[in-house]
């Protein structure tokens, strides 16, 4: 009676040997990899030894050994009786940004995507790209131009038509609106870069064929562009939920200043921050700031990627981050 013959089966990799295999087969995008890696590193990972700050009272004879007082920095900064309004003007502005930028950059690149003519597409966005290269000094320099009082354009087009003048420097409840445009008038250009990018990439006989079968540019757009842009969308609005608890200091600094008057509104967490550290070198208390804005950044990454990830796998698809 004949022995069945034993099939060997082959002996599974180690994590060793497959790591060391893709180094050496890889080895060239490596070494092109390193520098950019030790720039984050140094640039990223090394300053984090910092944190410690936040829990000492910092003195600069003494460096990172300063004396530790636990939390005390952080009863400083929640103390305050400006906290809530820093925190709720610090999302709101950057909810109001983050929605304003994301539907007009989309709906500028549909745009641009429909036009046929080659060079006027460029054109088109090498204009709309020009405002992103100017600085907030000069933004705010133009916007005073406009808005002044006494010289404003505006004002003294009212004043000369016989009608009362607007003291726009006195009213917060407008600068919110004012900022958010602002800000898109600014990044709009650059920001549907990426959305084009994802515009130029599909497959053009998907058009094709929804025109054959009689839909409109409307419908075409509706049905096959926006729906390839959407895991596109996802990312970018996730990546940018991070930084929320992020004011945009300079732009907030160079268009409202030392202006208390519309401070209700506009004030954020860094702009109270340097106001702060300009009258006292608490570095303890910005430190503790810092930390505190990177947890609850971190905190809203992760509970925005776990919605969109339920939100994902409901329609079949996986738009998460992690």
């Amino acid at each position: 009676m004949a022995l069945p013959l034993k099939i060997r089966q082959p002996a599974k990799r180690s994590a060793a040997r497959e790591l060391l295999r893709n180094l050496i087969n890889y080895k060239l995008l490596l070494a092109l990899a390193i520098p950019g890696l030790l720039l984050i590193f140094m640039l990223n990972y090394v300053p984090m030894f910092g944190i410690v700050i936040a829990f000492e009272d910092f003195r600069a004879e003494s460096g990172f050994l300063s004396p530790f007082i636990g939390l005390k920095n952080f009863e400083l900064l929640f103390s305050s009786p400006v906290v809530g309004r820093l925190v709720a003007n610090t999302i709101g502005l950057n909810a109001l940004f983050i929605t304003c930028e994301t539907i007009v950059s989309v709906s500028i690149a549909l745009i641009i995507n429909e036009i046929g003519h080659r060079f006027l597409r460029r054109m088109y966005q090498s204009i709309m790209f020009l405002p992103f290269f100017m600085s907030w000094a000069v933004v705010s320099m133009l916007l005073f131009g406009w808005f002044d009082y006494e010289v404003g354009l505006l004002n003294t087009t009212l004043r000369s038509a016989g009608l009362e003048r607007i003291s726009f420097y006195d009213d917060p409840n407008i600068w919110p609106g004012i900022l958010a445009f602002l800000r898109v008038w600014k990044s709009t250009g650059s920001g549907c870069i990426l959305y084009l990018a994802v515009l130029v990439g599909i497959d053009p006989q998907l058009y094709e064929a929804a025109a054959i079968d009689g839909a409109s540019r409307l419908q075409r757009i509706r049905q096959i562009s926006l729906p390839l842009l959407v895991p596109t969308i996802i990312l970018l609005t996730l990546l940018s939920i991070g930084r929320i608890f992020y004011g945009d200091y300079g732009m907030i600094y160079a268009i409202i200043g030392s202006s208390a008057a519309l401070w209700p509104t506009t004030d954020v967490i860094d702009t109270y921050i340097i106001r702060a550290l300009q009258s006292t070198t608490n570095f303890g208390m910005s430190t503790a700031v810092g930390l505190s804005q990177s947890v609850l950044g971190f905190i809203c990454v992760f509970g925005s990627n776990w919605i969109t990830k339920k939100w994902s796998q409901r329609r079949g698809e996986d738009y998460s981050l992690f």
